[in-house]
């Protein structure tokens, strides 16, 4: 019998999941998501990617701004869902809510528990220079992504491999594991397995002034600075005045005092080593590769970038 689930998620990367638990036959009682908030020049109401995704499910959408009421409450169990399913929903869920559903609330989780518990995992795994991350698929308690565990999945980071591919990668993933999970509840042999306590780290969230490239620190962590903060943020360095933000680069050949260009290509030295800028974006402008970039900017070999 497919369950009957309540959905919570707002962002691009719980979109995923939601398609392949429609398409699972699950009975899908309500969505709740983040509410309409201004957005771009016109600062017009948009709403979420998940919103919009369930409205062409034709599913009922909730936004509420807390659930922590009791209003609130009595609702979400009026739904009398059998599981809610919660993937990057950005409110907190309290203990009535936890408790409502028979089976619990089940978590995608993006990284391996309990490494990168909280708000940024994605990114901090890259900025780290993680040789892997994954999926975690965790039933909900009061902690921060403290639950227990009920499926993970391993997934291999490419040198090159930025924060946002690696989003793209794990929301896939995320989507067939939960998928995966919710069909093992149904059968009744879902096991959830208590996390172990070695071996936490936290993803504190990305803040602006960590954003700026530091080129007195060796290649490979300004590589995975970059890497880590792209597309969103984007780290960033100045030319001419000029702020110009980095969404890809790989390692470079030469070396010098940091912050000079060492080539025609894009080629900066760092402490240690150097990097290859190979995808840059100047201000209001779109993305475009480094070739594309030098034949409207000059920068030449020598010169120095801050």
């Amino acid at each position: 019998m497919p369950l009957r689930l309540v959905f919570m998620g707002t962002p691009d990367f719980a979109v995923p999941t939601l398609i392949a638990l429609a398409a699972a036959g699950h009975d899908i009682a309500a969505v709740y998501t983040r509410a309409p908030m201004p957005a771009g020049r016109g600062m017009d109401m948009q709403v979420t990617p998940v919103e919009r995704e369930a409205r062409r499910l034709g599913l009922a959408v909730h936004t509420p701004k807390t659930l922590k009421d009791e209003a609130a409450q009595q609702m979400f169990r009026a739904h009398e869902a059998d599981a809610a399913v919660v993937v990057a929903y950005g409110l907190i869920l309290p203990k009535a809510v936890l408790e409502a559903p028979k089976l619990g609330c089940f978590n995608v989780h993006a990284s391996l528990l309990p490494r990168w518990r909280g708000a940024a995992p994605i990114n901090r795994a890259v900025m780290a220079g993680d040789a892997e991350s994954g999926v975690t698929i965790m039933q909900m308690d009061e902690g921060l992504d403290t639950g227990a565990m009920a499926l993970a999945e391993r997934l291999a980071l490419q040198p090159d491999m930025t924060a946002g591919d690696l989003h793209d990668a794990l929301a896939r993933l995320g989507a067939d594991l939960m998928t995966q999970a919710l069909a093992a509840a149904e059968r009744g042999a879902l096991t959830l397995t208590p996390q172990p306590e070695e071996g936490v780290t936290y993803a504190a969230k990305i803040s602006k002034n960590e954003t700026r490239i530091d080129w007195w620190k060796p290649w490979y962590d300004v590589h995975n600075h970059i890497r880590g903060l792209s597309p969103f943020p984007g780290a960033w360095f100045e030319l001419d005045g000029v702020r110009v933000k980095v969404l890809r680069s790989t390692t470079g050949e030469g070396s010098g005092a940091p912050g000079t260009v060492l080539d025609d290509k894009l080629t900066i030295a760092c402490g240690e080593g150097a990097v290859r800028l190979t995808q840059v974006q100047r201000a209001g402008k779109q993305p475009m590769g480094a070739e594309e970039f030098l034949r409207g900017t000059k920068v030449t070999p020598g010169s120095r970038v801050a």
